[in-house]
């Protein structure tokens, strides 16, 4: 259950290595409006519930928005007839994206499944909506004392779902978060890049994903600073989108900071776009503040890049200092500047994380192994009567 098409990528790969599985498995979400082929082209077929139109068209964003929510309503209801008649024995919920809406109706629809006798299972992607602080705390916490079983991916949410939400450790599957975009092609096309400005002969630095406020780019933009005095031949792409306030804000700070090599793309980057950018960058950096899962790291890890990242608990779960990563302090731009402008000068060192990384064989048997823990809590939480 992704019926608004939130977390996309996640559910078509988990959804795709399921179906090798003995699983009678139908994936309740529509089409991805930024990538129409993002369940069709892994042979999946959504099923919202009753209308799937609004993904397939192109429309401004408030009247895409409104109508989306429409649609989402007319499913939930339509789902509720239907499970109200039949209720499937597992509902794996991957987000509530109308939680903080004042009618949370995927909440209350989760509920009625429970009421009908389905297990709900929760994948905690966030464990409560980032920039938000304690604001939502009180609702999470009675979402996980409420749902039968919880998936989460690192060892160090575990310790938080038990420590700060009071979660019997019991009730928690530590299954990680698979990789994205290793199983496109290989191939970096000239064309595709070329409205992305990279220079062939300099050290590209990729930072890319949907822009937030604990993802980091202001420190980055601050740290980035040094490493334009010390590194000449380098530059760094900041790729995808966000809020129009926060692109401004990254915009003014880089025209304060004076930083002449950093090229902005604020537009949704295509599967196609994204791979290309990952083969082409030299370094990938991902500079959080704090984190619960990232798929981004999960794409870096895939496709072996070099990598520079903040020294959070879920990054050290895959990531080791100096052997396949640089590990700095959050926070701390100085200490980013460092790693980044070491591992710009050092293609040796360069290289040897890109092996190590690449020796993690980050793909499709990740996937197949998640499913089958996956599966393994659904029979889990079945073998339990309420």
């Amino acid at each position: 259950m992704d019926l608004l098409a939130t977390l996309p990528y996640y559910a078509a790969y988990l959804s795709k290595a399921l179906m090798k599985l003995p699983i009678d498995l139908t994936v309740g979400s529509i089409t991805y409006y930024l990538d129409p082929g993002c369940f069709t082209s892994r042979d999946i077929r959504v099923d919202p519930g009753l209308l799937d139109v609004v993904g397939k068209v192109r429309l401004p964003r408030l009247p895409r928005r409104i109508l989306k929510l429409t649609e989402g309503i007319l499913n939930l209801c339509a789902l509720t007839v239907r499970f109200f008649i039949s209720p499937p024995d597992i509902v794996h919920v991957q987000y509530l994206p109308m939680l903080k809406t004042p009618v949370p109706m995927d909440l209350w629809f989760m509920e009625f499944c429970q009421w009908r006798g389905s297990k709900i299972v929760l994948t905690v992607h966030d464990l409560v909506p980032h920039d938000t602080g304690d604001k939502y705390k009180a609702t999470f916490e009675e979402i996980y004392r409420g749902v039968d079983a919880i998936i989460c991916h690192s060892d160090a949410v575990l310790e938080r779902l038990a420590n700060e939400f009071s979660v019997p450790r019991e009730k928690v599957s530590v299954i990680a978060h698979g990789p994205f975009f290793y199983d496109l092609p290989a191939t970096v096309n000239d064309k595709t890049l070329w409205s992305f400005e990279l220079e062939p002969c300099n050290v590209n630095v990729l930072w890319q994903g949907i822009i937030f406020p604990y993802k980091g780019i202001d420190v980055l933009l601050s740290a980035w600073q040094q490493v334009e005095a010390k590194c000449s031949d380098t530059c760094l792409v900041i790729a995808g989108t966000g809020a129009p306030e926060l692109l401004q804000e990254i915009r003014a700070q880089v025209e304060m900071l004076g930083l002449m090599r950093v090229k902005l793309h604020f537009h949704f980057v295509t599967s196609e776009e994204l791979v290309a950018l990952y083969r082409a960058a030299d370094v990938v950096v991902y500079p959080f503040r704090a984190i619960t899962t990232s798929g981004s790291l999960a794409t870096g890890l895939a496709l072996g890049k070099a990598i520079v990242a903040s020294d959070l608990p879920v990054f050290r779960e895959l990531l080791t200092d100096r052997e396949n990563a640089l590990l700095v302090a959050p926070r701390d731009p100085d200490a980013l500047a460092s790693a980044l402008i070491e591992l710009i000068q050092d293609s040796a060192l360069r290289d040897r994380l890109e092996a190590n990384v690449r020796a993690m064989n980050f793909g499709d048997a990740s996937w197949i192994a998640i499913a089958q823990m996956t599966l393994e809590t659904y029979e889990s939480v079945l073998s339990h009567t309420s």
